[in-house]
């Protein structure tokens, strides 16, 4: 049951319907799949109301193939850093990795936010991964997103989980089996049928995304 409600909030956030964030400077989705390229995004929203953000500098984990998507009106500067302990990633060592990225030069007036879009390969075990943020304000405020989850300023975290894909499976089809499965071991004759109606309609509606998904793929 765990592992079926687990993948099926990993196939929200795999297809971008995670829930809205709240105030704070957050990586969407905050979820991700182990060994995954996933693409991300800060969402950065500007919480005062006389005042505009104008940098927001993101300190990320130790990950490789780290690449970023343009944002119009913003400049973005990089450092790297060079790991104590290097990755082994296919069977190689990755020493150097991205350290911080500073996006500066635009603005983010009050009640407006910003997404800065990036991708990274994730861990091939389960984790928590954090990422430290500090967000500049044009009043000379500095808010310093890095604290635990439940502080007032708490750093973006995201989950690796592990749902057991096999090498040739994609998300959807490890959902649906995974939701499928679930429902076997759960029959009307254990608990009622309850739980495994609620799972069949799991397995129905992740069947329907994956077939829209499908037809979107083919048709671009």
């Amino acid at each position: 049951m765990r592992r079926a409600l687990i993948a099926l909030g990993v196939g929200f956030a795999v297809l971008g319907l995670a829930a809205p964030a709240l105030a704070h400077v957050t990586i969407q989705p905050d979820e991700a799949l182990v060994g995954d390229f996933a693409r991300f995004v800060v969402r950065v929203p500007t919480e005062r109301d006389d005042a505009s953000t104008i940098e927001i500098q993101l300190e990320l984990p130790p990950l490789a193939f780290v690449s970023f998507q343009d944002t119009p009106g913003w400049e973005r500067s990089i450092e790297m850093r060079t790991l104590d302990e290097p990755l082994e990633v296919f069977g190689e060592q990755v020493t150097e990795v991205v350290g911080t990225v500073t996006w500066e030069g635009g603005e983010i007036e009050p009640n407006e936010f910003q997404e800065f879009g990036f991708s990274a390969r994730m861990p091939d075990q389960e984790t928590t991964l954090e990422f430290a943020a500090i967000q500049t304000y044009d009043s000379g405020e500095v808010v310093r997103w890095i604290g635990p989850p439940d502080s007032e300023e708490p750093a973006a975290l995201v989950e690796v989980l592990d749902i057991g894909a096999g090498e040739e499976e994609g998300e959807l089809e490890v959902l649906a089996r995974l939701a499928g499965g679930a429902e076997a071991e759960n029959s009307p004759a254990e608990d009622g049928g309850n739980l495994g109606v609620i799972l069949g309609w799991i397995a129905i509606v992740l069947a329907a995304i994956a077939l829209i998904v499908s037809l979107v793929r083919k048709r671009a």
